[in-house]
């Protein structure tokens, strides 16, 4: 039958009621020799008190919050056979006339394993945020937080005094998994190496010209869309035969009112009955991460490329307004976007963006999110190819779609049905009506 020992408080440097701000173990645990049993701290520091002895415990006579001094029974350990007492030094807290001495255990002569000693407030058991706040962990506490990849600074403790304990560690982790930081160029985490400085000058001759003030907004901005949103492309083809049909039918008509309706309007057209069949891409993420912001309202984005960069006015209302009405205001959106005379609450509150390389080219891309939007189309010009339909070849003019979507709201499936129903409202634009 195993033999019981009663583990007392070794020598801690002549102090007297001191707090014990964490029980480590509990009945029934196995434990190591030098393994931790509780955390003590003074007014002076912070300690580990170890296990002079492997075995498994029986009973425990402190509980958190107890203060206790040397002699003071922490439990009865059920000793494993062949289980010798670890002999070491305890390690003092830092104070001008502490000095080493040794410590004896129950009934038993040996001497203690070291006890980790942390001084405060320069000790390692002190951390002090960038808001200054000091936070007071155990160095086991610390070194759990360690394994975590987590920063005692940042969490708020619940033991005596504002002791961070194991429990707030977990619970730290746990809410930063459920709540991700707000989405902002500091709230991402990256902490990437800055680019090295080249002097190109050395390969050769070089020309320097400053970035528009557009593209250094749009840069910041982009950059962090890039790298804070998790960006997936879905590339799609829409047959768009009978739509350009239909445009060309209305090209009279249009003029008479002064306006010239390209594939954009009725591509809106299209776009606004899909996004009413899927909320989903017509919102937003909440700050948190934890909601997501379904709005009732259509205002598409649309990029307009001018001399200095890319803008994006915003149709409000879009769904309310019909093919010429959204023609002529893109054309308006156009020509002073390119004068630089848009208002600044004419490219806000944008629920879905459309980016065309239509009059360009090109056969897909990866547009990248307008945030706090979750979606953005992309759109290539189209071309005329051969498609086998009805048993023969038939000329068919196609259209590439490329849609970005953020997947933390929306997955693979539901984007590929998004981009199926607009394809097919595309290749028959009476299904607006619908």
């Amino acid at each position: 039958m195993a033999s019981e020992k009663i583990i007392e408080v070794p020598d801690i440097g002549g102090y007297k009621d001191v707090e014990i701000i964490e029980v480590l173990v509990a009945v029934g645990d196995s434990v190591k020799a030098e393994e931790s049993l509780i955390t003590l701290e003074s007014d002076k520091a912070a300690m580990e008190i170890p296990s002079p002895y492997a075995g498994k415990v029986v009973s425990l006579a402190v509980k958190l919050g107890d203060k206790v001094a040397q002699g003071s029974a922490i439990l009865t350990l059920a000793l494993e056979e062949a289980s010798a007492p670890v002999a070491a030094e305890v390690a003092k807290p830092a104070t001008p006339s502490a000095a080493p001495v040794s410590a004896s255990v129950a009934t038993e002569t040996p001497k203690a394993p070291p006890v980790e000693t942390v001084a405060s407030p320069e000790s390692a058991s002190v951390a002090t945020s960038a808001e200054g706040k000091v936070a007071h962990a155990s160095p086991s506490a610390r070194a759990f937080a360690r394994e975590l990849g987590a920063d005692v600074a940042l969490i708020n403790g619940t033991g005596p005094k504002g002791r961070i304990l194991k429990q707030d560690i977990q619970a730290y982790i746990k809410s930063r998994l459920q709540h991700p930081e707000p989405r902002g160029g500091a709230g991402f985490g990256f902490n990437l190496p800055a680019l090295p400085d080249i002097d190109f000058s050395r390969f050769g001759p070089i020309r320097t010209q400053p970035l528009s003030n557009i593209k250094k907004l749009s840069g910041a901005n982009l950059h962090r869309n890039w790298v804070g949103i998790p960006h997936v492309t879905h590339h799609e083809e829409a047959d768009i035969t009978e739509l350009e049909a239909f445009r060309r039918s209305i090209k009279g008509e249009a003029e008479k009112q002064g306006v010239n309706v390209t594939l954009l309007p009725l591509l809106i057209k299209a776009l606004i009955v899909t996004l009413k069949a899927y909320p989903s891409f017509n919102a937003s993420l909440s700050s948190n991460g934890t909601e997501l912001i379904l709005k009732d309202y259509f205002h598409i984005g649309v990029a307009v490329d001018t001399p200095d960069g890319l803008v994006v006015p915003v149709l409000r209302d879009a769904d309310q307004k019909g093919v010429f009405d959204l023609a002529s205001t893109l054309a308006d959106f156009g020509q002073r976007a390119r004068a630089k005379k848009l208002k600044t609450t004419e490219m806000q509150g944008g629920t879905f963006t459309i980016s065309s390389l239509g009059g360009i080219g090109g056969v897909g891309f990866t547009p990248i999110i307008n945030a706090p939007e979750v979606a953005i189309l992309g759109v290539c010009r189209s071309q005329t190819r051969p498609v086998w339909q009805d048993g023969a070849w038939a000329p068919r003019l196609i259209l590439p779609l490329s849609l970005s979507y953020d997947h933390r709201v929306i997955d693979g499936a539901e984007a590929a049905r998004f981009c199926a129903l607009l394809a097919r409202n595309l290749g028959d634009i009476r299904r607006v009506l619908l």
